[in-house]
C-alpha cells in the first residue's frame, strides 16, 4: 500500500471538502421541507443526501489530520466525488425526479461545487509526496 504525505494545499482542500459537505448537509437536512417545495425535489432525497454527508465530513477531517494517507484513500475521495457530480446530473436531467428550474439550479451549483472539490483534491495529490513506510 502506497503513503502520500499530505501537502498543504491537499489538506486545506479536504477540509474546505468537509466544512461545505457539512454545512450542504445541515441545509438539507435540517430545511429538507422547505426545499422540497422550493426545489420539486422529495424532502426524503433531500434528508437522505444531507444526513450522507456528516459521515462524509468526518471521513474528510479524519484524512485532513494525518501526516501522510494511503493514496487510495485520497484517490475514493476524488472518485466519490465524481460519483456525486454524475448522481447529480441524472437528478437534475429528471431520471427518477422533476426538479422545477430553481432545482435544476440547485443541483448544478453543488454540482459545480463538488466537481472543483474534486479538481483540486486532483492536484493535492499530485503535490503530495511519496511518505516512507
Amino acid at each position: 500500500m502506497s503513503l502520500v504525505s499530505v501537502s498543504p494545499f491537499l489538506r486545506r482542500v479536504l477540509v474546505a471538502d468537509a466544512l461545505i459537505s457539512a454545512a450542504a448537509g445541515l441545509l438539507m437536512t435540517l430545511g429538507a421541507g422547505l426545499l422540497q417545495e422550493l426545489l420539486a425535489l422529495p424532502a426524503a432525497l433531500l434528508l437522505a443526501a444531507g444526513l450522507a454527508l456528516f459521515p462524509w465530513a468526518a471521513c474528510l477531517l479524519w484524512l485532513a489530520r494525518r501526516p501522510s494517507v494511503p493514496a487510495a484513500a485520497v484517490w475514493t475521495v476524488i472518485v466519490l466525488n465524481v460519483a456525486w457530480v454524475a448522481d447529480s446530473a441524472w437528478v437534475a436531467l429528471g431520471g427518477s425526479f422533476q426538479p422545477n428550474a430553481l432545482g435544476e439550479a440547485f443541483i448544478a451549483m453543488q454540482a459545480l461545487a463538488v466537481l472543483a472539490l474534486a479538481e483540486l483534491e486532483f492536484v493535492g495529490m499530485r503535490r503530495s509526496s511519496l511518505a516512507l513506510a
